[in-house]
């Protein structure tokens, strides 16, 4: 019923907000004008509902957008999880006593932080198995772009291959950096992780504290919505492949229509 009501808001805001230009945007130019214009983006409640259901590839759609009208949008959108509960959860504070920008002083550098908050906030929640929820990454060769997912996984240790020698076997657990990367199977060819949800971007846009309380919160509202992206390990395949720049230009022209701009 909830995500009925929330795609009720996204065909308001196809309707009311995204008609297209009467010359689409060239193929040279379309990437870079896209995520420029992110810079400047300021949400809609509609638009904010949109990026709810899509999930935490709308992180940099919302950066520009002022901490209180997001957590406004995602209360008039009925979201299980708001920005003010990620800050009370996770951080210590409610989003009154937040400044402007976000920040508390608390920044995430690596997944197991991220993991940590994001368990916290799903705790708080009383989502069952909450410690079992991780956020994952892996990053293009230049650190420039990464690529996110988020993770149900039900063992604390795992032995797999590793993704990019593949005559190492490694033994992981929560204390190891790769860990906190997707596995789809251990080394026996028992399956491991489902992929909740999954985005692709420029690393930049999780630099901040405001940015990484936006992808936690719209993490856990995936989880809470039970959102499944099987379609992750294809993805995954080619970003391995050196597909990185294609993945991230093609997640964010499906992400700009997704949005309505």
């Amino acid at each position: 019923m909830k995500q009925l009501l929330i795609a009720s808001f996204c065909f308001c805001l196809i309707s009311a907000c995204a008609t297209p230009p009467k010359n689409g945007p060239s193929v040279e130019h379309g990437f870079s004008t896209a995520l420029t214009g992110l810079a400047h983006l300021l949400l809609s409640p509609f638009q904010i509902a949109a990026g709810l259901l899509e999930g935490i590839a709308s992180v940099p759609y919302y950066l520009s957008t002022n901490l209180q009208a997001i957590n406004q949008g995602l209360v008039k959108a009925q979201a299980d999880i708001t920005l003010d509960d990620t800050y009370e959860a996770a951080y210590g504070k409610r989003l009154s006593e937040v400044s402007a920008n976000g920040d508390t002083g608390v920044v995430f550098s690596r997944m197991k932080h991220a993991t940590q908050f994001f368990q916290k906030v799903l705790k708080q929640y009383g989502v069952y198995q909450s410690n079992r929820y991780f956020l994952t990454s892996i990053e293009d060769k230049n650190s420039e772009y990464i690529l996110l997912a988020i993770v149900y996984r039900s063992v604390d240790t795992i032995e797999v291959v590793d993704k990019h020698e593949h005559q190492i076997t490694r033994s992981l657990s929560s204390v190891d950096r790769l860990f906190y990367e997707p596995h789809l199977r251990d080394v026996k060819k028992n399956s491991l992780d489902t992929i909740i949800d999954w985005a692709a971007f420029s690393k930049k846009y999780i630099q901040t504290q405001k940015a990484q309380a936006i992808l936690i919160t719209l993490a856990a509202n995936a989880v809470l919505n039970e959102k499944r992206t099987p379609q992750y390990w294809e993805i995954e395949k080619r970003w391995l492949a050196g597909k990185v720049r294609e993945i991230v230009e093609q997640r964010t022209e499906d992400m700009n229509k997704r949005i309505g701009i």
